[in-house]
């Protein structure tokens, strides 16, 4: 029987899409090299993969400037080994590619970046989740590219949070509700997932973390950061995060 690939299953948001895909196969990195285009093509040929729900990236925006030719390899070749294999395997076969508010400049701080915004990253890592969208959109599969932010619930990994730095943040478990139905519904195109409101990473970060600490861009020293990572929607309702 066919069946849906989740990628990244052992991260955040692929960790609360595992229990609303409870029936998807969820293999780890070690067991499947998405870099590898053999190992791809096997295991989507022996599991009879017919959906491919693609969570798994190199997100670490310095790591990923640091090491460019692996996070080319991570996200844009692994994106393109995968369409390709389930091509192969499927030509009717579904993908949905989960991308990031991190394609778009993010220098306006007033702006909502809708689908209808022209991406214009301001780092390596959201140019190359820039590229995966448009692998996954000339693949000829049917496909649905996920722009999204979301922080997991409970204590805060960091120390600190910036109070300059912006989003429509939802919670990894609310973005996985909502891909699974839009999965469901088998959306096609391009989608913004975002909460309601815009807050702060701090201020969101408080919200269930009272003891993280307040810092500003001033105080980072780093690759480029995209500011105002806000989106809106012009084809779904915004989630209401609280």
């Amino acid at each position: 029987m066919p069946g849906i690939l989740l990628t990244g299953a052992s991260g955040k948001l692929g960790t609360q899409l595992r229990k609303v895909m409870s029936d998807s196969y969820a293999p780890t990195h070690q067991t499947l090299d998405l870099k590898n285009i053999q190992d791809v093509a096997n295991y989507i040929k022996k599991n009879d993969v017919d959906t491919i729900v693609h969570c798994a990236a190199m997100t670490n925006v310095r790591l990923c400037e640091e090491r460019r030719e692996v996070a080319y390899e991570i996200n844009v070749n692994g994106t393109r080994n995968l369409c390709r294999s389930l091509l192969q395997h499927n030509s009717k076969g579904y993908f949905i590619y989960v991308s990031t508010a991190c394609v778009f400049r993010g220098d306006d701080p007033s702006k909502y970046y809708s689908e209808d915004d022209i991406p214009y990253p301001k780092n390596f890592y959201g140019l190359t989740k820039m590229l995966g969208e448009i692998v996954v959109r000339e693949s000829c599969l049917k496909n649905l590219v996920i722009r999204t932010n979301f922080i997991e619930r409970g204590k805060w990994p960091y120390p600190k949070a910036f109070t300059d730095r912006y989003a429509t943040y939802l919670y990894s478990d609310q973005v996985a509700g909502a891909i699974a139905k839009l999965t469901e519904e088998i959306s096609q195109g391009l989608v913004h997932v975002c909460g309601d409101e815009r807050k702060s990473m701090y201020e969101f970060a408080r919200l269930s973390d009272p003891d993280v600490q307040p810092m500003t861009l001033n105080d980072y020293s780093g690759p480029p950061l995209t500011v105002n990572m806000a989106l809106t929607s012009t084809r779904i309702p915004k989630i209401k995060t609280f």
